[in-house]
């Protein structure tokens, strides 16, 4: 891949990335319907997988209304035709378990489709914890 080629890509990426934000803040299905693959599969902060549909649904339906998200420090890189996205995102949500907030380290994988778009397979999302004097660590 040549530098200038790299530098598209890239800007591809950060544009779908701000786009895939302001649809999540928004509850704009419509958009994420066209930014995540069929086969999309997410691992959220708490362990449990979330297809595409079950994403798609739980925006619609307000049940996660994110109220702000505040990205940071991210970094891309590409593998041929995926795209691996790293970013710290500080959030605010209403969820069927209450108000969350805090910060989270995410993983977002894009591979681009037979038309040439980019399309997102997966997402991973994991809460960043303060340490503390009296935490242990989750890995022994």
């Amino acid at each position: 891949m040549s530098l200038a080629q790299k530098h598209e890509n890239r800007h591809e990426i950060d544009q779908l990335e701000d786009e895939w934000r302001e649809a999540v803040l928004t509850s704009n299905t419509r958009v994420l319907e066209t930014l995540l693959a069929d086969d999309y599969m997410a691992i959220t902060p708490s362990g449990t997988l979330q297809s595409r549909d079950e994403t798609l649904d739980s925006l619609r339906t307000g049940r996660v209304h994110f109220t702000t998200i505040t990205m940071s420090d991210r970094k891309v890189r590409f593998y041929g035709t995926t795209a691996l996205v790293t970013s710290l995102a500080s959030i605010q949500a209403k969820t069927p378990d209450g108000q969350i907030s805090g910060s989270y380290r995410y993983t977002r994988v894009y591979v681009r489709d037979a038309q040439g778009g980019w399309k997102i397979v997966s997402f991973e999302a994991s809460r960043v914890r303060e340490p503390g004097p009296h935490k242990r660590s989750e890995f022994h």
